[in-house]
């Protein structure tokens, strides 16, 4: 499992830490001289540096492409970068690991170039929710890793398990969780339409969405830290002064394993599944090449490495996984999961940021 993913700067703050970097890995000058080679954009941190050393060397093995791995700055200035590099007729990276707001937000110009998905065949693999679509339904990127946001508490504060995300709106717990600090990172309003109204399709219209406001509202006074910085929280949760809240599973796992009193649970209603895409520039001309490399991060072999050396969660199907029930539960769940909204991101964006200043954190 991955550290960043574990030290409190995560692979979600990262979306690229630090600085944009590069790092060729060593080719053969053969290679080089036939320009055999692809810029593949990560999330920074120890995020890429877990791909440069167990995923990039093996796909340059078994293909004899050189890839040279690009680590993504912060949020969505990766997009814009993208975005004015394209029409220049430029490409910062061939292919570039994106959230999936970013992936829509990019669709709106067409910057993904559409996948042939007859030279992915391992996409059968997928999961379908991880293949993302242009309206047309030309695919415009693929499931490249998913991870977890759920349940966390202090095991020396609460000895029971809770089974709900119901349990954030207990007034026993008055003020002792943390929660994420943004609507477009916390997916609250998800959580509480799943928990309280049925399901995400509650939040189709702006009254189901005031009604999700309004009920999310209550833990307010439950809430003693709307963090943005995750290792100020994951601290907080290990000593026991905020003993609940939403974190990632994969790092309260490992920290759990290094004996901290923490656990992670998968509520009833299901942990939010938060993913990123492989897609395309279309200023890219590594066009064969990138279609090679989603199809081999697509193998389920690949996925299940990736589970343990990174940490993430498999995009592809279960039952094709090699991961053992102790791998699989450290990294993810078979109960179906809360998928974010993304939609809402990029169409109500302004008004759910005003909404949840005004009615959450304000």
């Amino acid at each position: 499992m991955d550290t960043i993913l574990k030290t409190g700067v995560s692979r979600r703050a990262v979306l690229g830490a630090g600085v944009v970097g590069t790092a060729v890995l060593a080719m053969p000058n053969i290679l080089r001289a036939q320009d055999k080679s692809l810029k593949v954009g990560v999330y920074g941190g120890y995020f890429k540096d877990s791909f440069d050393k167990n995923i990039f060397p093996e796909f340059t093995k078994a293909t004899g492409i050189a890839v040279e791995s690009v680590a993504e700055p912060t949020g969505e200035a990766w997009l814009v970068q993208l975005e004015q590099a394209a029409k220049a007729g430029a490409a910062p990276a061939d292919v570039s690991m994106m959230s999936q707001v970013a992936m829509l937000k990019g669709q709106t110009t067409k910057l993904w170039t559409p996948l042939d998905m007859a030279k992915i065949p391992n996409s059968k693999n997928l999961i379908e929710r991880f293949v993302n679509k242009y309206p047309d339904g030309s695919v415009a990127g693929i499931g490249a890793v998913s991870w977890y946001i759920t349940l966390v508490t202090n095991t020396d504060v609460y000895k029971e398990a809770p089974t709900s995300w119901a349990a954030f709106w207990d007034k026993a717990n008055a003020d002792k969780l943390g929660l994420l600090a943004l609507v477009s990172n916390s997916f609250l309003l998800e959580v509480t339409a799943k928990t309280f109204f049925g399901g995400t399709n509650a939040l189709d219209t702006e009254e189901g969405l005031l009604k999700a406001f309004d009920k999310l509202a209550e833990v307010k006074p439950n809430v003693r830290l709307w963090y943005r910085d995750e290792a100020q929280f994951e601290q907080s949760l290990k000593s026991g002064e905020i003993p609940m809240g939403q974190y990632y599973h994969d790092v309260t796992g490992l920290a759990a394993s290094e004996g901290h009193p923490v656990r992670s649970t998968f509520p009833k209603e299901g942990g939010v599944q938060d993913s990123g895409c492989w897609a395309l520039s279309r200023a890219s001309k590594k066009v064969d090449e990138a279609h090679i490399f989603i199809d081999y991060m697509s193998q389920p072999a690949i996925q299940a490495t990736l589970s343990r050396k990174v940490g993430t969660s498999p995009t592809v199907k279960r039952e094709l996984l090699d991961l053992s029930d102790k791998e699989f539960a450290a990294v993810s769940s078979d109960i179906e999961p809360i998928i974010p909204r993304y939609d809402l991101y990029t169409t109500k964006s302004d008004w759910l940021n005003q909404k949840w200043t005004e009615l959450i954190v304000g």
